[in-house]
């Protein structure tokens, strides 16, 4: 799987539906062509060593509660007891890279 908005949750919900691999833009073609030649998952391959930034971890509890609540922004935002605006203005924004 390839996408432009990564996130443990789409992570987690590709695996669970088969994906072999899942790749994040920006990926070059010799990443993305390994991938599409994999018939397994590696387990020798290397996780960064570097732990996720406040920011990106706020952004993946947001999409995790918000795949929780079914896409729902006025559920999402009951969850985390936060204002629906200001909810629809994190889901706006790109997802932090680290």
């Amino acid at each position: 799987m390839l996408t432009g908005y990564a996130s443990i949750a789409t992570a987690v919900e590709a695996v669970k539906l088969g994906a072999v691999n899942y790749l994040a833009k920006p990926a070059g073609a010799d990443e993305i062509l390994a991938a599409l030649g994999a018939v397994a998952a590696n387990p020798e391959c290397a996780l960064p060593a570097a732990p996720m930034s406040l920011k990106r971890i706020s952004w993946e509890h947001l999409q995790r509660v918000l795949a929780e609540n079914n896409g729902n922004v006025s559920a999402t935002a009951r969850a985390l007891n936060m204002h629906r605006r200001s909810v629809q203005r994190m889901l706006a924004k790109h997802p932090v890279h680290d």
